[in-house]
């Protein structure tokens, strides 16, 4: 009897029992899964602190020398030496080109000979009216002599002086644009001057910036021409009158340039920096944008988060200042905005790093 297969009802009832215990197995392995709370959205927060800020405005500069102008000559005559090279540099004084001046030597000559004659004339006479020979009428008339022969020879110095072109100041010269032989008239340029020691630099900016112009502001100035560069100056003054068609301004900095590397003309980006001031700024990531309204979420004591809204101002590489809507000491989310509603709860994880560019 023993031996005999089980069939028939018992077999079914044999059946149920067993998957009433292996149901009831499965239940309290997996029972803890099921019934665990969630953990809350996983985001990276950032403590908002009190930082140093210093404001900037950007422009497009000119380049210009600090004393410039071309040389030219002031008479006809023609050229007899040329005393320097393109692109040397030139100090006060330097005589540049002498012209052919044959004729005013010879009448300067002329003209000593004629003072030294009327002076002598003059010293005889003095003594003849001294002794009564001639009248004071006489004395009077020689020294008018020689005072129009003196007056002639500094008229021929002055023109013999007009033969001879000296640099006005110390500076970088351009381009001769003349050769001995060449005869020059007044206006004729022979050459460009340059003092390019301190280079002015002109930028524009909107009359809204005027209350942050003053006299000694820093700038900062870069050259497509010297990448990796940075040309520091101050700004020594503001135009008088703002451009009524663009509303701008016109600010004229002054940068050092010892090396010559800067040059009239060029084309440069300016940076003008403000004073530092204290304020509090977050990651740009943080700030959510609806409209014409910014959000932050800040941590609350519960472990959830509020939508809060804020008053942004300036920016600057991946940073918003936070004019208002924040403390110093609050937590903010920064990674996992995206996920997050008002009152999630959440749970703090480590920031991903930066991706290496």
């Amino acid at each position: 009897m023993s031996g005999r297969l089980l069939s028939g009802p018992a077999t079914g009832l044999f059946a149920f029992t067993l998957a009433l215990a292996l149901a009831a197995c499965g239940s309290t392995d997996e029972g803890p899964a099921r019934s665990a709370a969630p953990a809350g959205v996983a985001v990276s927060l950032h403590d908002v602190q009190e930082t140093r800020w210093r404001d900037t405005l950007e422009a497009l500069g000119t380049a210009r020398a600090n004393e410039s102008l071309t040389i030219t000559a002031k008479v006809t005559e023609t050229v007899e030496r040329v005393n320097f090279e393109d692109g040397d540099l030139a100090e006060v004084g330097q005589v540049l080109v002498d012209l052919s001046g044959r004729a005013e030597v010879a009448q300067l000559e002329e003209a000593r000979a004629a003072l030294k004659e009327a002076q002598q004339q003059l010293d005889r006479q003095q003594g003849l009216v001294e002794a009564g020979t001639i009248a004071r009428s006489q004395l009077d008339t020689q020294i008018a002599a020689r005072d129009s022969a003196r007056a002639r020879m500094d008229a021929i110095r002055a023109r013999l002086a007009d033969r001879v072109i000296t640099a006005p100041f110390s500076g970088l010269l351009g381009f001769r644009q003349v050769s001995p032989g060449t005869l020059v008239t007044p206006g004729t340029p022979i050459a460009t001057l340059d003092d390019i020691s301190t280079i002015k630099l002109d930028f524009s900016v909107p009359e809204t910036a005027l209350a942050l112009l003053a006299p000694g502001n820093t700038v900062r100035a870069i050259s497509a021409a010297w990448p990796g560069r940075e040309f520091e100056g101050t700004v020594q003054s503001v135009d008088s009158r703002v451009d009524p068609v663009t509303r701008s301004v016109v600010v004229r900095a002054l940068i050092p340039n010892p090396d010559t590397l800067l040059r009239p003309g060029m084309l440069l980006r300016v940076r003008l920096l403000q004073p530092e001031r204290a304020l509090l700024a977050v990651p740009e990531i943080a700030v959510t944008q609806i409209g014409e309204q910014a959000f932050v979420f800040r941590l609350q004591p519960d472990g959830t988060v509020r939508q809060v809204a804020v008053r942004t101002g300036a920016r600057r590489r991946g940073e918003v200042e936070i004019v208002e809507g924040l403390a110093a000491g609050d937590r903010i989310v920064t990674e996992g905005v995206v996920k997050l509603r008002d009152g999630a709860r959440v749970r703090e994880v480590e920031a991903a790093p930066a991706a290496e560019g």
